[in-house]
């Protein structure tokens, strides 16, 4: 995979599937064959490695007796050799269903077929015979062949329903078939398949449609792919099928890992193709950290063990493959309106509830937080407003400061004032200069000498001092000291450890990245939680340069965070993929490019205005993740080591090593940098 070029979604671990519905000729497997070329010839065009087609294909599924004359038999015979003899130049491997005479019986099949040759035969496992369905009237169920082996159109192949088909030349392709009613069961086949290793699970089917069986099919095939932690790949019949007393939609879908990738316009009357990109890299790193996946595997061992492997070379296209699949450029920011609108409440009655069971189990009913005017503070100051609320306290019993150091701006220090007094509740201010300076004094820093010296300690003496001061506070009013520091900063190491906003009592923005903190405030502003007072200065904090404000410059901003860390709508993206999926930095920076390259292709959340609206070239983009790799590997785990509690709110969106991730302070980031100077261009 290595050779591949890095433009191409076949070096990054992504294969692309074709779902095929021809339009069915019912019992002309000659034109059945024309049309599945047709299909086929597209699908190696979309540079697709894999295409998938209907049950019965080639004979048409809705033939009833017809499927047992020797004239139709003879025919798909004929068909299967004229798809041998004329796919040997097409890269893209075809499973095609068809009837066929094995050992003096007749069996519901699949087919195999990839350049020229037949790879394996897997006959249907489960035959309905209820409703309207009775194949056992025609069919034979696989358990019952007595070979393993089968000659079809004069090529001899593996035969049962025991195959899987891995590929040699992509390690995390490893292909199960089964077909239609296969899935309905309480034990599909592919369950099996999977808990063997199989991580591409394909069904062909036929399926009739009624009212609702779609969303049901949906449901199955979704279901199946989250719990085997694979993709799976659906294709029923379609247009041409009998209607003497059904109809037929034409249904495709390919999932993965429990989400839809693409779907088809059903009753459509023409050969229709879908096409996605899968990520076998996320089948593998989940199945991976998903120890009770393995726990399944050994308990069912001797099921696994059954499963026969057939090697084959995917015909991996050369040259560039760009990727075919929306990489949203806020992983943890849904652009869809209302799943973003759920994300955002469910956030902030996550950090609501954390923050009021804590007060609870201590027994403590007052809160201590510094308020500085910027996003991660006042997140927290309306999670601790509204726990006070729950827990039908007065907003009195939180106890705001603004702790103006050398940096503070008028407009955060605004803000911070306006905002304590909008939400009702207790407001202070503590100057910190002159505690500061007195540091300052106490260590002989040159800034006591006025020496214009603004080096970390002169930022960190302001961070500490703040911190001190609000525990002390916390020690005189009886009250648990908020954290307001995200999950963006303790990725990066961006906090002043210890005596700084890495510690508090209770830390409820710590699994809350920087760009969700930003939507959440947003979605407040639209919700009526607060008056129009406090609405007001959360819009103009949204509307605020992010920086920590500790070294003085007039009355600007001094210090932008993302000049000196990079922009956190980058560094989330690359949280994400790195600590969430493991990825290695190549396919970060490949995925990063195609989410942020252009800002004018994929969707934005509709939060985001235009003038907002990013986008970054390679070069931007491996800078800033060599930044990350940096921080995040190598200099700052110590401070994630010794975080404080609070809540998690993210399937893999926390850094607290009670929780999601677990490293050494003394890791080096060698391997992560050395890949990405070997693998990009």
């Amino acid at each position: 995979m290595t050779a591949l070029p890095f433009d191409s979604i076949y070096a990054h671990g992504f294969i692309r599937i074709a779902v095929c519905t021809p339009r069915v000729a019912i019992a002309v497997p000659r034109i059945n064959a024309e049309r599945t070329l047709e299909l086929a010839h597209r699908a190696a065009e979309s540079k697709a490695v894999l295409a998938l087609f209907p049950e019965l294909g080639l004979s048409g599924y809705s033939i009833d007796d017809l499927v047992q004359q020797d004239a139709l038999l003879n025919g798909v015979e004929s068909a299967i050799a004229e798809l041998l003899d004329k796919s040997r130049t097409l890269p893209a491997m075809l499973v095609v269903g068809a009837p066929l005479r094995h050992e003096g019986r007749l069996f519901n099949c699949a087919l195999a077929l990839l350049r020229g040759e037949l790879l394996a035969v897997v006959p249907k496992t489960y035959l309905p015979n209820y409703r309207e369905f009775y194949e056992k009237r025609q069919f034979t169920a696989a358990s019952m062949a007595v070979t393993d082996t089968a000659t079809v159109a004069g090529q001899r192949a593996p035969f049962g329903n025991d195959l899987i088909l891995v590929a040699g030349n992509h390690p995390d392709f490893s292909m199960h078939i089964e077909i239609c009613e296969d899935v309905w069961v309480p034990l599909p086949p592919s369950t099996e398949a999977a808990l063997a290793g199989a991580t591409v699970l394909t069904n062909l089917s036929a399926s009739d449609v009624t009212i609702g069986k779609a969303d049901y099919r949906r449901l199955l095939c979704t279901s199946q792919s989250a719990k085997c932690i694979a993709a799976y790949v659906y294709s029923a019949a379609g247009y041409g099928e009998s209607t003497t007393d059904l109809a037929w939609d034409g249904h495709a879908m390919i999932c993965e890992n429990g989400e839809v990738l693409a779907e088809s316009q059903r009753f459509g009357h023409g050969n229709k193709l879908i096409v996605a990109d899968v990520d076998l890299d996320r089948v593998r790193q989940e199945r991976m950290r998903t120890t009770s996946f393995s726990d399944c595997v050994q308990l069912n061992r001797e099921r696994a063990a059954r499963f026969r492997r057939v090697r084959f070379e995917l015909g991996l296209p050369p040259g560039p493959v760009p990727l075919e699949r929306e990489v949203e450029r806020f992983p943890y920011v849904p652009a869809d309106p209302a799943t973003l609108d759920a994300r955002c409440r469910e956030v902030y009655e996550i950090q609501v509830q954390g923050l009021a069971r804590r007060m609870e189990a201590t027994g403590i009913d007052k809160l201590v937080i510094g308020v500085s005017g910027g996003l991660d503070s006042t997140q927290a100051l309306i999670v601790a407003a509204k726990a006070a609320d729950r827990l039908k306290l007065p907003r009195t019993h939180v106890l705001g400061y603004t702790l103006p150091g050398f940096g503070t701006s008028g407009r955060t220090h605004a803000n911070a004032v306006r905002l304590m007094r909008a939400l009702g509740i207790s407001d202070g201010e503590i100057d910190i200069r002159p505690s500061a300076m007195q540091m300052f004094r106490d260590i002989d820093h040159p800034y006591s000498r006025n020496e214009q010296v603004y080096d970390v300690t002169f930022e960190n003496v302001q961070a500490g001092e703040r911190t001190s001061h609000l525990f002390r506070l916390a020690n005189l009013h009886g009250a648990l000291v908020v954290g307001t520091s995200d999950l963006s900063e303790l990725a990066l190491g961006y906090a002043t450890y210890g005596v700084g906003d890495h510690m508090s009592h209770y830390a409820v923005n710590a699994s809350v990245p920087k760009t969700l903190i930003r939507h959440v405030i947003r979605w407040v502003t639209q919700t009526g939680e607060f008056d129009e007072a406090a609405v007001a200065v959360l819009k103009d904090v949204l509307a605020t340069d992010v920086g920590p404000e500790l070294i003085p410059q007039g009355q600007g901003i001094a210090q932008r965070a993302e000049a000196i860390v990079g922009p956190y709508e980058l560094q989330d993206f690359n949280l994400y993929y790195l600590s969430r999926f493991g990825y290695g930095p190549a396919k970060v920076a490949f995925l990063a490019e195609h989410a942020w390259s252009d800002a004018e292709t994929g969707t934005w959340p509709a939060t985001i205005p235009p003038a907002e609206r990013h986008q970054y070239d390679l070069a931007t983009i491996v800078h800033w993740l060599s930044v990350f790799l940096k921080r995040f590997f190598e200099s700052s785990q110590f401070k994630r080591s010794a975080l404080p509690n609070g809540p998690k709110v993210g399937s893999g969106g926390s850094l607290s090593p009670r929780a999601d991730w677990r490293a050494p302070s003394d890791a080096r980031a060698d391997v992560w940098l050395e890949e990405l100077r070997r693998r990009i261009p």
